[in-house]
């Protein structure tokens, strides 16, 4: 009979295969961590702020992307959401229009705000010390802790036996 179905309980509908389930459930976590992750890619960049030349909006992520903003100080401008960070970006967006190149408009900043503007600061003798800072401190740092136990070793081999402890030594040993 083509036309009939057999009413299943609901219970044993409900009865899934427990790794089904757990697979299932693999699969919704791993496709929302995947959405959200899309998320944190956005710019903080808002439309009116876009340049209608494709190349000239190119140019200016590709040196926004590259500026600290001054008030979150660990985002580039082109992900900040601070009022500042836009008018940076604007001020990008403007000194491109005007003709500037990408090192004109760098250096315009630089000279506005100083080096700590750039993401990655070029290394000079003015930053010498800070780029090698950390390496010369973990340098000093092994050589103390190497020369600290060296020296540990050479007090503990050279104390002698004091004649009780050797008394004692010979006693625990039943030596006479």
């Amino acid at each position: 009979m083509p036309g009939l179905s057999i009413a299943v309980p609901f219970s044993v509908r409900r009865s899934v295969d427990p790794q089904r389930r757990a697979r299932a459930f693999v699969f919704l976590i791993t496709l929302l961590l995947f959405l959200a992750s899309g998320l944190s890619l956005a710019r903080a960049v808002e439309f009116d702020e876009i340049l209608p030349d494709r190349a000239l909006e190119a140019r200016a992520r590709t040196i926004s992307s590259g500026l600290r903003c001054l008030v979150c100080q660990n985002q580039s401008i082109d992900d900040s959401n601070a009022p500042l960070a836009r008018d940076l970006r604007i001020l990008v967006r403007e000194r491109l229009k005007a003709g500037d190149s990408d090192d004109q408009v760098r250096a315009f900043l630089v000279a506005r705000y100083g080096e700590f503007v750039l993401l990655r600061p070029p290394v000079t003798m003015t930053t010498m010390l800070l780029w090698g800072a950390p390496f010369l401190i973990l340098g000093c740092g092994a050589i103390a802790i190497a020369l600290g136990v060296r020296r540990r070793r050479r007090q503990a081999l050279a104390v002698p036996l004091s004649d009780e402890e050797k008394a004692r030594l010979e006693a625990a040993l039943g030596t006479d």
